[in-house]
C-alpha cells in the first residue's frame, strides 16, 4: 500500500483522473504551466472575479493610474523588440485596462485640447451664450453619431488589437478602411500643426512675452511678426518632437501621467475658478476710449493726464494719440472729446453681464471692438479711422458657420479610446461606454467654462497680455481725463 503511494506521488500512474496526482492542470494547485499561471496574474480566485469587475478595489485603481500609458500595445511591443533584438523575448502580457483607465479618460485627454483653452472664449464672445451652446449640441452630436457608428462595428464581433482603422477595414472592407485610414492620417497632421501653433501662442501671448523675436512697430504689424514668431518657434518645436520619435516613443510613455494628471488638474481649475469668480472676481481692467476698447500694448496707465508730485503730466497713453506729449499738442478728434474709463473685464456671475451675453454680435473685419452701453461721442460720417491708434479691431469676418468649423476639432478626441483595443480587458464593453461617456461630459464640462461671466469685450478681443497695475493715480480733476 505505502509503495503505490510513493508510486502515485512520483507521478507515474498520473493518466486517469483522480489518481492523486496534485500536478493536475489548475491554476491554483502548484501548476507547472507558465503560460496559463500568468492568466491569473493580479486576480483572486475565480469565484470572485465578476466581483472585482464590477466593483474593482481602490489598489487596482491606483495601480490603473501608476500604469498608464499612452502608447497602445503594438508600439509598446514594436519599442520591446528593438531593444530586446537578439535576446529571449518577453511574453506578451494580458490585457488589463478597463473602461475608466483605457477608453474615458485618453478620450478626454484628446478632447481638452488648444481649441477648448484657446477660442472657446472667443467663439462665446462673438456667437453669445445661446448660438455658443447650440454650435456646441451640434458638434456634440456629429460626435455621438461617430461614437454610435463606432459601438456598432465594435459589438459587432470580437475586437482585435489595431485600433479603429483595424475594426473599420476588418467590419466594412478594406475600401472603406483605407478611406477612413487615409482622413485620419491627415486629420491628425493637421491637429499636429494645429497643437503646435496654439502652444507657441500660449507661450508669447500669456506666459513669456518678452520671448518673442519679430515685434511689432505699431498694432498694424501685430499679427505680422505673430505669425512670424510661430513660424520660427514651429520649426523648433516640431524639430523637438521628431527628435523625440525617432530617439522612442517609449521615453514619452514615461510622461504619461504628467499629461494626464496636467489634463485633470485643468478641468478641476475651470471649476474652482467659476466659484471663486463668484465670490471673488480677479483684477482684470479693460481700457476705453469712449466705447471703444484699447489695446494694452504701448501704455501702461489707462489715463490721459496724471499727477506727478504738484504737476500734470501727460502719459504715454496721450503720445499715442497726440502729436506730442506736451498739453498744448494737436490730438486725435475722438481721443478729444471722449474720456478715459477703466472697468473690469471678469467682474463676476453678480454683475448682471448674462443678459447682455445672450444674444450674438458678428463683427465684419477692420471693426473696433466696442462695449454696448458706455457713453461714446462720435465723428462725423466717413470719417477714416487711424490703423495706428491703439485700438482692438476685429481681425476677421465672423459668421455662425465660421465659428462652427473653428470650435469642431476641439471634439474630435474621440477615437483615442478605440486605438488602445489591444489593451483593453474587455474592448466590446469599453469602447462603446468610455466613448460615449467621454462625448456625454463635454457639454457639462463647457458650461462651467461660464462665457457669461467675463466682460463681452473680453470675450471677443484678441489675446492681450496681462494688464500692469497704475503706477499712478488718475486725476480727481473731470476736465483732466
Amino acid at each position: 500500500m505505502l509503495n503505490n503511494l510513493t508510486d502515485c506521488e512520483d507521478g507515474d500512474g498520473g493518466a486517469n483522473p483522480g489518481d492523486g496526482n496534485p500536478k493536475e492542470s489548475s491554476p491554483f494547485i502548484n501548476s507547472t504551466d507558465t503560460e496559463k499561471g500568468r492568466e491569473y496574474d493580479g486576480k483572486n480566485m475565480a469565484l470572485f472575479e465578476e466581483e472585482m469587475d464590477t466593483s474593482p478595489m481602490v489598489s487596482s485603481l491606483l495601480s490603473g493610474l501608476a500604469n498608464y500609458t499612452n502608447l497602445p500595445q503594438g508600439s509598446r511591443e514594436h519599442e520591446e523588440a528593438e531593444n530586446n533584438e537578439g535576446g529571449k523575448k518577453k511574453p506578451v502580457q494580458a490585457p488589463r485596462m478597463g473602461t475608466f483607465m483605457g477608453v474615458y479618460l485618453p478620450c478626454l485627454q484628446n478632447i481638452f485640447g488648444v481649441i477648448l483653452f484657446l477660442r472657446l472664449t472667443w467663439v462665446v464672445g462673438i456667437a453669445g451664450i445661446m448660438e455658443a451652446f447650440c454650435m456646441v449640441f451640434i458638434c456634440c452630436s456629429c460626435t455621438m453619431l461617430t461614437a454610435i457608428s463606432m459601438s456598432a462595428i465594435a459589438t459587432n464581433g470580437v475586437v482585435p488589437a489595431g485600433g479603429s482603422y483595424y475594426m473599420i477595414s476588418r467590419s466594412l472592407g478594406p475600401e472603406f478602411g483605407g478611406a477612413v485610414g487615409l482622413c485620419f492620417y491627415l486629420g491628425t497632421t493637421f491637429a499636429g500643426a494645429m497643437y503646435i501653433l496654439g502652444t507657441i501662442e500660449i507661450l508669447l501671448a500669456y506666459l513669456f512675452p518678452a520671448m518673442a523675436i519679430f515685434k511689432a512697430e505699431d498694432a498694424s504689424g501685430e499679427a505680422a511678426a505673430m505669425l512670424n514668431n510661430m513660424r520660427v518657434y514651429g520649426t523648433c518645436v516640431l524639430t523637438c518632437m521628431a527628435t523625440v520619435v525617432f530617439v522612442g516613443v517609449k521615453y514619452v510613455n514615461k510622461f504619461a501621467l504628467v499629461f494626464l494628471g496636467c489634463v485633470i488638474l485643468s478641468i478641476l481649475a475651470i471649476y474652482a475658478g467659476v466659484i471663486k469668480s463668484a465670490f471673488d472676481p480677479p483684477n482684470f481692467p479693460i481700457c476705453l476710449l469712449g466705447n471703444r476698447t484699447l489695446s494694452r500694448h504701448g501704455f501702461d496707465v489707462c489715463a490721459k493726464l496724471a499727477w506727478e508730485g504738484n504737476e500734470t503730466v501727460t502719459t504715454r497713453l496721450w503720445g499715442l494719440f497726440c502729436s506730442s506729449r506736451f498739453l498744448n499738442a494737436t490730438c486725435d478728434e475722438y481721443f478729444t472729446r471722449n474720456n478715459v474709463t477703466e472697468i473690469q473685464g471678469i467682474p463676476g456671475a453678480a454683475s448682471g453681464l448674462i443678459k447682455e451675453n445672450l444674444w450674438s454680435s458678428y463683427l465684419t473685419k477692420g471693426v473696433i471692438v466696442e462695449r454696448r452701453g458706455m457713453p461714446s461721442v462720435g465723428l462725423a460720417e466717413g470719417t477714416p479711422i487711424d490703423m495706428d491708434h491703439p485700438y482692438v479691431f476685429s481681425d476677421m469676418t465672423s459668421y455662425f458657420t465660421l465659428l462652427v468649423g473653428i470650435y469642431f476639432p476641439s471634439v474630435t478626441g474621440i477615437m483615442a479610446g478605440s486605438n488602445r483595443s489591444g489593451d483593453l480587458r474587455d474592448a466590446q464593453k469599453s469602447i462603446p461606454t468610455g466613448t460615449i461617456l467621454a462625448t456625454l461630459s463635454i457639454l457639462p464640462l463647457v458650461g462651467a467654462l461660464s462665457p457669461s461671466l467675463p466682460d463681452r469685450t473680453t470675450l471677443s478681443s484678441p489675446p492681450q497680455p496681462p494688464p500692469h497695475p497704475s503706477p499712478s493715480p488718475r486725476p480727481k480733476d473731470p476736465k483732466l481725463k
